[in-house]
């Protein structure tokens, strides 16, 4: 079980999930053109989620000081199991999932896509060694990868099979996965701001600098409630202007995407502490999860 949440096994669960809903909520029930069948898609996912598993035990072999100070009952390394381990298994996932993404990449006849598989893998190394500790590049270069474990899908199942005839429909099929992958760009990064808010003790003395150590509390409080606003107006516009019809999928927004994230800024207003900033990152974990369910509603929100 240590080793699970090591590698963060509900948030591979949530890319899993992620990737699944966009093949068979979305891409299945439109009869787009597609390049792959279900061992293609089980490979991608164990190709994705083995990469992401291994940027998550390489950021937890590099925060280990920072984590005895910001959440010491969390810490795995070095408690349950040892650094060489840990290593151990940043090497294998690193591996398995670069391996099973040269695979997929010429299941689909596309050699050139290998490349996404080997840039995330670096940048995730990079991002825990370095980049992390840069002002806002860090926050922003993880939900780029965030974004891209979406739109993956589109880029592997959509792409290839796009012909000058069914061109149209397979972009504009693709554009529907972008959006989705903004949402969660967007999400995640304000997710991420809020963790800084939240681990600023241990952070600070880290020589880490975040938003929060850079600017202060009150601006980057600031800057998150304004990201929040604008993303619950996006998301109200376009519920009013694209759902108004279907009460089904306008409900659903209004209830399990726009209501949770107004209620997320009335609580960052008066969070203080680490448990009020560490309750808004599991809400936003929430809306976003919530917000790649809404596929599931796809006849709704594409008409």
């Amino acid at each position: 079980m240590n080793f699970l949440n090591l590698i963060r096994w509900k948030n591979l669960c949530m890319i899993a999930l992620a990737q699944l809903l966009i093949k068979y909520a979305l891409l299945e029930p439109l009869g787009v053109n597609t390049s792959l069948n279900v061992l293609g898609i089980i490979i991608l996912i164990m190709a994705t989620t083995c990469i992401a598993a291994a940027g998550n035990i390489i950021n937890d072999l590099y925060d280990i000081d920072t984590d005895t100070i910001n959440k010491p009952h969390k810490l795995i390394i070095n408690k349950f199991l040892s650094e060489q381990a840990a290593f151990n298994g940043f090497i294998i996932f690193n591996l398995l999932g670069v391996g099973l993404g040269f695979y997929v990449s010429h299941l689909v006849g596309k050699s050139a896509f290998f490349s996404v598989f080997v840039v995330s893998s670096a940048l995730l190394y990079v991002y825990a060694s370095y980049l992390k500790r840069l002002f806002l590049i860090g926050n922003i270069v993880i939900s780029i990868l965030v974004a891209l474990s979406i739109l993956i899908v589109g880029i592997f199942d959509l792409l290839p099979a796009v012909t000058p005839e069914n061109q149209h429909i397979q972009l504009s099929v693709f554009k529907t996965i972008l959006y989705y992958a903004v949402f969660a760009f967007v999400l995640n990064l304000i997710r991420e701001i809020i963790k800084d808010m939240e681990d600023v003790d241990g952070d600070n003395k880290t020589g880490m600098h975040t938003l929060p150590i850079v600017i202060g509390f009150s601006w980057t409080r600031i800057i998150v409630f304004v990201l929040m606003l604008m993303t619950t107006i996006s998301l109200s516009m376009y519920t009013i202007n694209s759902l108004y019809r279907n009460p089904v999928a306008s409900g659903y927004f209004l209830c399990f995407v726009i209501g949770p994230l107004l209620y997320s800024s009335i609580i960052l207003i008066n969070a203080k502490t680490k448990k009020d900033f560490n309750h808004l990152s599991h809400l936003l974990k929430l809306v976003m999860l919530f917000g790649m369910l809404s596929l599931l509603l796809y006849k709704y929100i594409l008409l």
